[in-house]
Parts: C-alpha cells; structure tokens; sequence
C-alpha cells in the first residue's frame, strides 16, 4: 500500500522517493530492474525513485512529509529509525500501518502508538483509514478513505497533497473510530469469509446461490459490534457504518490473506493448519484478535464482555486457541 499510495502523489507532481525496509530488497531490486512492483503486478510512475534502507536518511533530508506503510509488526523499528529524523527536522507524518495496542493505560490506535515512541514534540501523525485495494489504487481506480488525527490542519494539509480525479481523501475527527475500525475490519472479514469455507465444506463451488445469507448476517453483526468497541475506546460509533468500517469490511471481504484465511477455517482445518497452508503469510487479524482478548480479559474495553461480542469470542476462540467451529445464528442474533 505505501508503493501504490506513491501514484497519487507522483501523479499531483510531487517528488517521491519510495524507500524499501530491510524486507523489501527483492521488491526494490525487482522496481529498479522493470519499474514493475511484483506485489502489485503493475508499473510505478517513473517520477517516483526507488531506493533500499540505505537511503532513508538522503530520502528525508530534505523531505515535507513522510508516509509510513510498514505493516504493524514493523511500527516500532520505524519510529526508532525515523525519531531522529524527525526530531531534526519536524515535519507532518502519513500512515497507512493498521492495528491496534494494548499497555497497562488501555487500548491505544497506532497514531498515538508512534507519537509516544518517537518522543518528539508536536509529532501528530495521520491516519489513512477506509476501502482502498493497494493493486486498485496503483491503477487508479476511484477510491474514497478518510484522513485522521489529532492535529485536524495537518489531515487537511495532507489531504490537499493527495487528492486527485481518483483519489478521494476526506477528513475525519474520529481519531480513535477511524484506526478502531480500520484495525478490526481485518478480524470480522475473518469472520465473514467463513460463509465460503462452509459452502466449499458442503460441496458446493462459486455461484449466485451459496452461503450468501449467512455471510451478510455476519457482516451485519461485525459492524455492529464494531460500533459497540469503537463506543467503548472513546469513538463515534457511527464510523463502524461509514467508510472506515462498512467500506473498508466490503473490500476486505472481496479478497486477500484474511478472507483465503477465514474460508480455509469454514472448510474445517484448524487454526495452525490453516496458517501451515498460508505459507508464511502475515495475517494482522491474529494480531487484532490478539489484543481484544486481553483487552476484554484486562476490562479496557469499558463495560463490554464476551457476550457483547458474540462473534468477536467465536473468532477468537477459533482462530487463536483452536476451537471447533460452531456457527449459531440464535447466538449472535438473540431475540
């Protein structure tokens, strides 16, 4: 997403250096080679330059902004490496990172995460949160999302160096809502694309007439209780139906590593079977579910327990620990 988030900005004339982590030498080899980025099966404008890790620091020197897609699991080698460029030179920062965390003081969106880890003053960074497809973007397909954070002019100033004829970003004072959805958007896609696993169990293959049913009630109930844990961290409920959490769960469940995930789940392999099968591949739904079963278990989700979440438990209990996986309608929809 971070390479395919560069178009809209080179295509606004901007000057774009894409610098890889230490992850990515393939793929910076790969761009440097044929411009084509092998994740996304398309070329990069040649207006963006392209480096590896070596060239972070050359790449901010004289940097306006800085855009941060490293996956979750990558936040804190980022804010080791970029405090003190930041500190040297502030400037405002652009995240694509989804997720969430938990410490003793409670549940905390990743914005807020990077502002303390990198301890620099008035570092308040913005969060890119709604429907957008990294392969879609990077060919331009209409996209709408929304910019938050806790310094609302810096979301506008961001806005306006994004923004093109296909790119639609719009400005959000839902901090925490925004980040909550984004993050949890990932567990109920989880949850939504057992309704195929379960079809394929069955015997049955693609079609207008599946387990079609089953997955928009689950869809319902995930926005639901997106709502009601958006509610409990401080944010406006109502961003579980908007772009950040309706949107960003539609595409989510159109494809990728969480939907291939929850259906090998819907067929009946296990939690560890299924992961054996993703070969490698980094699911941040376990992550997600991860923190909110010690955030229920620790009461940092206010008042919320178990039962509130009905499908949130069934996708922790089956993904993370194993269980069987028994889907009860009655259970998550009671009278």
């Amino acid at each position: 997403m971070g390479s395919a988030l560069c178009v809209p900005l080179a295509d606004r004339g901007h000057d774009v250096r894409l610098i890889g982590t230490p992850l990515d030498d393939a793929i910076v080899r790969e761009l440097g080679a044929s411009r084509v980025h092998p994740g996304l099966g398309c070329s990069l404008p040649s207006a963006i330059r392209v480096g590896g890790v070596g060239a972070l620091g050359a790449a901010c020197a004289d940097a306006d902004a800085i855009v941060l897609g490293v996956s979750s699991a990558g936040l804190g080698w980022a804010a080791e490496v970029l405090g003190p460029e930041l500190a040297r030179a502030p400037r405002p920062v652009l995240m694509i990172t989804k997720g969430i965390v938990l410490d003793d003081a409670g549940v905390h969106v990743l914005t807020d995460a990077f502002a303390r880890a990198v301890a620099v003053p008035d570092c308040a960074p913005v969060a890119v949160c709604g429907p957008c497809i990294a392969g879609e973007l990077a060919r331009r397909v209409p996209t709408a999302v929304v910019l938050t954070g806790r310094q609302p002019s810096l979301a506008h100033l961001l806005r306006g160096w994004l923004e093109t004829p296909y790119y639609h970003p719009r400005v959000s004072e839902d901090v925490i809502g925004a980040q909550v959805c984004a993050a949890l958007k990932n567990a109920y896609a989880l949850g939504v694309a057992l309704g195929a696993g379960l079809h394929e169990r069955a015997g049955g293959g693609p079609g207008s007439v599946a387990m079609h049913n089953l997955e928009a009630a689950l869809f319902a109930r995930g926005i639901l209780e997106l709502g009601h844990v958006v509610g409990a961290l401080g944010g406006e409920p109502s961003s579980a139906w908007g772009l950040p959490g309706a949107g960003d769960l539609t595409v989510t469940c159109n494809g990728g590593r969480t939907g291939r995930f929850g259906a090998l789940l819907g067929r009946g392999h296990g939690a560890r079977e299924a992961r054996a099968l993703m070969s490698g591949a980094t699911l941040e739904c376990l992550d997600v579910l991860d923190v909110l079963e010690r955030a229920l278990a620790a009461r940092q989700l206010g008042s919320l327990s178990r039962g509130d979440l009905p499908l949130l438990a069934l996708l922790i209990d089956v993904a993370l620990h194993e269980a069987e996986l028994e889907l009860d309608l009655a259970e998550l929809f009671p009278a």
